[in-house]
């Protein structure tokens, strides 16, 4: 019996340590969203590191040459589904969790090109993860954001910045152990990473919520 709490309280402890994440104002202010109904949401991609790649550019060309030279085409493939996923999977991800949030706050739950204040979601950094089990763990994905609060109308301004670190997926998908999948979704790694994108959208609509009382 007390095999299997020491068993359980391990367990616990390592889904705590894989899906904590650290989010804060850095700078600002985030008053001018008291009364506002709705906020725009914009992405910015073009500094983004992709795990031991310094950009993504370097990490896409890496991926792409080496799936081509053992099939042809299929690296570009791969590729167009990669750049595909960021509207198609991680951004609808982030803004589902955000708006159920900012609900709280008075704001609708849409993104509107037309609101007067805009949060441009910028993503600094995207590790993959890994899908198989080695020696019982595995490393998770994980996202670093940095989310400037802009007045639609002066982009150049930056109101606020609100720092997002090492955001996770909320559940951990069950790897393969000995080479046999469990669950064929944990290797996917554009759903692992759209999960990051949701944990990060709801810690980011709780801080606004918790900074708008």
């Amino acid at each position: 019996m007390k095999k299997q709490c020491f068993i359980i309280m391990i367990g616990l402890l390592l889904f705590t340590a894989n899906t904590i994440s650290a989010q804060k104002l850095i700078s600002g202010d985030l008053s001018v969203l008291k009364g506002q109904k709705v906020v725009n949401i914009t992405y910015d991609y073009s500094k983004m590191a992709v795990g031991k790649f310094a950009t993504e550019a370097e990490y896409l060309q890496k991926g792409i040459d080496d799936r081509n030279a053992k099939k042809p085409g299929s690296g570009d493939e791969w590729a167009a589904k990669w750049n595909a996923a960021k509207a198609e999977k991680c951004q609808p991800a982030f803004e589902e969790d955000f708006y159920k949030q900012v609900e709280d706050c008075g704001f609708d739950a849409k993104s509107d090109p037309a609101a007067k204040y805009t949060l441009v979601v910028r993503v600094a950094f995207v590790e993959q993860g890994v899908e198989t089990v080695v020696m019982g763990t595995a490393k998770s994905a994980s996202i670093d954001l940095m989310i400037d609060l802009i007045e639609t109308s002066a982009p150049d301004k930056v109101l606020a910045t609100i720092e997002v670190d090492g955001a996770k997926p909320k559940s951990t998908p069950k790897m393969s152990v000995g080479g046999v999948s469990v669950n064929k979704t944990a290797y996917d790694a554009s759903l692992r990473i759209a999960e990051c994108f949701e944990s990060a959208g709801k810690q980011i609509g709780k801080l606004i919520c918790k900074q708008l009382k």
